[in-house]
């Protein structure tokens, strides 16, 4: 399936050392980035407490943030998921205050600041369990607040997860090397896996310069990056090793210039598909899925980048040829059939 198609070959290989000194600068300065702005590390992976409640009405978002900076919270996280009701609070470790007694002092907190005082109220769901929940009541006996969830992750639990994570990341750039090799060529593998960590690193050079939350749920998005990106050098270095076949006398500039324009119909189609899926989990997935899709996007951009003018101009400059994924064929013994 096309959306058009283009009838001269669009001369990439042409300008690619002048779009492979933007990236090194681009890669550059996300290293940079990320040497002098750290990643903002989530609760996740730092330790902490994360905690779900729910307002009758809007909730004033600043004042929530103010009680808690006087509980000693330096930089507190409150975001709405869901609705301007539903609150996600995600509160850093404090040393004066036990991992076990932050959440309760929390909501007593924020009780009194909406003029309540905090109250368990037993209910039963749909199963007929009985559910206890923290809730909070004013003078009138009308209910201000509510507790729905309460999470909290350990200093070394949060470590773990960062170290967890590290190496799925790891494992993932190791496989995906193996997995080029065999199925092409290992000029190939390299291209392709100094692409994908250009894609990696330029995602998290933004998560640095902006400060934006580091989470498990971002995690997720840049392995998804990973994956994306290797399909897209993969579908282009199969279609070089088809031109390969079919044009016997053209250069190699030529062969990848005909590959990466005869794909880029299938790319828009594909890569604007996802990019419209992900859009709307950018605008409409709440604060819950906000980075994790600001990740795909910034990674889908890049993506298409680094696979036409990274890993093909990695290749090509690494010298891949003909020969490389096609083994020439041998001709037969002129003694071969002759009758003796």
């Amino acid at each position: 399936m096309e959306f058009f198609r283009i009838k001269k070959d669009i001369p990439f290989m042409r300008h690619a050392l002048i779009f492979n000194a933007i990236s090194a600068l681009t890669f550059v300065a996300a290293v940079f980035f990320l040497i002098t702005r750290p990643l903002h590390l989530s609760v996740e992976f730092t330790g902490g407490t994360s905690m779900e409640l729910k307002y009758p009405n809007a909730a004033n978002q600043e004042k929530i943030r103010a009680e808690l900076i006087k509980l000693g919270y330096e930089q507190p996280e409150v975001t709405s998921f869901g609705t301007a009701q539903d609150v996600l609070l995600r509160l850093p470790v404090v040393k004066s205050v036990k991992g076990s007694d932050g959440s309760k002092l929390v909501f007593e907190a924020l009780c009194r600041a909406e003029g309540g005082l905090p109250k368990q109220v037993v209910q039963t769901d749909d199963k007929g369990t009985k559910v206890s929940t923290n809730s909070c009541f004013n003078a009138a006996n009308v209910e201000v607040l509510s507790q729905r969830k309460v999470d909290f992750v350990g200093p070394q639990v949060g470590e773990e997860l960062a170290h967890n994570g590290l190496s799925a990341l790891i494992m993932v750039v190791v496989f995906v090397m193996i997995y080029l090799a065999i199925r092409f060529e290992w000029k190939y593998a390299v291209s392709a896996i100094v692409a994908n960590l250009h894609d990696v690193v330029i995602i998290l050079g933004f998560f640095a310069f902006f400060q934006w939350e580091f989470s498990l749920a971002v995690l997720a998005g840049v392995l998804a990056v990973l994956g994306y990106s290797v399909n897209e050098s993969v579908v282009i270095f199969d279609r070089i090793r088809e031109n390969f076949r079919k044009q016997r006398k053209a250069s190699v500039h030529e062969v990848i210039d005909n590959a990466i324009t005869s794909t880029i119909s299938r790319t828009i189609i594909t890569h604007g598909c996802t990019q419209m899926m992900v859009l709307s989990m950018l605008f409409f997935g709440g604060s819950t899925l906000h980075y994790f899709a600001i990740a795909l996007t910034i990674g889908i951009c890049f993506g298409i980048y680094s696979s036409v003018f990274v890993a093909a101009a990695i290749a090509m400059w690494l010298g891949v040829k003909r020969e490389d994924l096609i083994k020439p064929v041998k001709e037969k013994d002129e003694t071969d059939g002759a009758v003796v």
